[in-house]
C-alpha cells in the first residue's frame, strides 16, 4: 500500500541505498575523479544512474567515492523535477529508507510494515524541498539526513493518529479545543482564560513544555515546524513529539484540568 506513482504536481517515487549522515567525498585520487561538473550536468541520465549505483557500492565497500553523481541525480529531481531521475531516486534509495523506519522508536506501535511507509517518506521529502529549497542542501549528506528526518516524522505522525485517543481521552481533548483554539461563551462561562493557564503553567516543567503548549495548541504549528524555530530547545523533531505526548498524558490525568473541561476525573 505504499505511495510510488504520483501525478504532475505531486511528487514522483523514490529509494534507498546510500547511508546516513557521514556521506562524505573522500580526497583520493581514483578512476572517476577526472570527471568534471560540467560532464556530470550534461550527463545523461542512463549513465548517471550507472555512476551512482558504482559510487554507492564503493561507499559501502569502505573505498573511495564520489557523491557528485548522486548529487546531481537529486538535483534534477528535485529542481527540474524530472520524474525519470525521481524514480531513479526511489528505487536507489528505497532500502535506505525502509531501514530508517524499522529503526524509528515509533515504528513498531504502528501495527504496519516498513514497506507501509516509503510512498509517504518520499512524498514529504518532494513536498518539502522545492526548487527553491534546494540550495539549502549543498551535499549529498544533508539531503541524506533530511530524507532521514522525513521518515522518523512520517512514522511518528502515524504512531501519534493512532494512539491519540489513548492518550487523551476524546471529551478532554474537546475541551481543550474549546479553551485553547476557540474560546466561545460555553468555554469563557466554564473557567476564565487567566485559571486555566496558571492551572497548565503549574504542570509545565521548564522552557522546552511551555514552548510546545503554547505553539501547539495556540498557533497550531506542527512539530517539524516548532523544531525549525526553536533549535535552542530542541535536538530534533522526535523531542517535540515527545515532549507534546509527555505533556498531554500528564495534563490528561490532571484532576483540575479535567473539571475545567467537563470531563470526568475518573
Amino acid at each position: 500500500m505504499q505511495q510510488s506513482s504520483m501525478s504532475t504536481k505531486a511528487m514522483p517515487r523514490t529509494s534507498a541505498e546510500a547511508s546516513v549522515g557521514s556521506v562524505r567525498r573522500r580526497a583520493v585520487a581514483y578512476e572517476h575523479a577526472d570527471i568534471d561538473a560540467q560532464t556530470i550536468a550534461n550527463m545523461d541520465l542512463s549513465a548517471l544512474q550507472r555512476y551512482c549505483q558504482v559510487e554507492s557500492d564503493r561507499f559501502f565497500r569502505g573505498q573511495p567515492h564520489d557523491t557528485r553523481f548522486a548529487y546531481e541525480l537529486f538535483r534534477r529531481a528535485l529542481v527540474e523535477r524530472c520524474e525519470a531521475a525521481w524514480e531513479i531516486l526511489f528505487y536507489q534509495y528505497r532500502a535506505l529508507v525502509e531501514s530508517w523506519v524499522r529503526r524509528s522508536s515509533a515504528f513498531s506501535s504502528t501495527g504496519e510494515s516498513s514497506e507501509y511507509f516509503v510512498g509517504s517518506v518520499f512524498a514529504r521529502f518532494w513536498q518539502a524541498i522545492t526548487p527553491e529549497r534546494f540550495a539549502a542542501f549543498p551535499t549529498l549528506g544533508s539531503l541524506l539526513h533530511y530524507l532521514q528526518l522525513c521518515a522518523s516524522c512520517v512514522v511518528i505522525d502515524c504512531a501519534r493518529s493512532q494512539s491519540w485517543a489513548e492518550v487523551v481521552p476524546e471529551a478532554l481533548t474537546r475541551g481543550f479545543d474549546q479553551m485553547l483554539d476557540a474560546p466561545d461563551e460555553e468555554a469563557i462561562d466554564r473557567v476564565s482564560r487567566e485559571e486555566f493557564w496558571r492551572s497548565i503553567n503549574a504542570l509545565l516543567a521548564g522552557d522546552a513544555e511551555r514552548c510546545v503548549v503554547y505553539h501547539s495548541f495556540i498557533m497550531g504549528r506542527k512539530p517539524g515546524e516548532i523544531y525549525e524555530m526553536r533549535r535552542d530547545l530542541f535536538e530534533s523533531v522526535t523531542d517535540v513529539y515527545n515532549v507534546k505526548r509527555n505533556i498531554l498524558g500528564r495534563l490528561s490525568r490532571n484532576r483540575e484540568l479535567r473539571q475545567m473541561a467537563g470531563v470526568s476525573a475518573s
